[in-house]
């Protein structure tokens, strides 16, 4: 591991708007669990969580943009996540979080209707079949966020994979959820601005390249 990684990882222990719990303290109960609003954020606010958040750009932005809510980015690459909880500290941003844990753990995480929205911004397709287990909108996956999302909470799905977004549309269409907007190229087609104006790294090397990004919108089955 590179000095540049070890620093940021001894840096990341600091701040105080990231927490790292392991996998074992997961498990037991997160003493967050349930208590985010009351005892992290000190406020009642809607709870909105970024899955696979990488550098927190999603995070960081939402928060700047809506002050009125909460962000939590989560993510396990510690290095990535330093770099969003840093900017949030530099812009002194008290409505962002970051939570270095496994996606797979949300349910521990979390406490049945607690989070009000989901941000899932560029996941790795995991296109051959043997990955399917890993693909971020799977229905193992989409079970975890319906247990944690509040009745009717919005997931946000951003990705330059058609497989991807088509394969979502899928499992929607077949009665995982609804599906409240779809585009398969949001930058020919006028949408919420802040899917459009919140631009990640890999969405900007993306666009570079001509890739079409794809956003759905939709809420899950009870």
């Amino acid at each position: 591991m590179g000095k540049g990684k070890l620093k940021k990882f001894a840096e990341l222990d600091t701040f105080e708007n990231t927490f790292q719990p392991s996998r074992e303290e997961v498990v037991e109960g997160l003493p967050m669990k349930g208590k985010w609003k009351s005892d992290v954020f000190k406020n009642d606010a809607p709870l909105i969580l970024e899955l696979g958040c990488g550098r927190g750009e999603y995070s960081v932005a939402l928060a700047e943009r809506y002050p009125e809510c909460n962000f939590i980015g989560i993510d396990l690459k510690g290095a990535r996540i330093w770099e969003g909880a840093k900017k949030a500290i530099q812009k002194d941003l008290d409505n962002v979080r970051f939570l270095r844990v496994q996606i797979e753990l949300i349910e521990q995480c979390f406490a049945e209707n607690e989070v009000d929205e989901i941000w899932i911004t560029f996941p790795d397709p995991q296109i051959k079949y043997k990955r399917t287990k890993h693909r971020m909108t799977n229905p193992w996956f989409l079970a975890k966020y319906r247990n944690v999302l509040k009745p009717g909470g919005i997931v946000h799905l951003k990705t330059d994979s058609e497989f991807l977004y088509g394969y979502t549309g899928g499992l929607l269409e077949m009665g995982e959820g609804k599906v409240l907007y779809s585009s398969a190229d949001i930058y020919r087609v006028q949408v919420r601005d802040e899917v459009l104006d919140i631009k990640t790294y890999y969405e900007k090397m993306w666009l570079e390249e001509g890739k079409a990004i794809t956003y759905t919108k939709f809420v899950l089955s009870e």
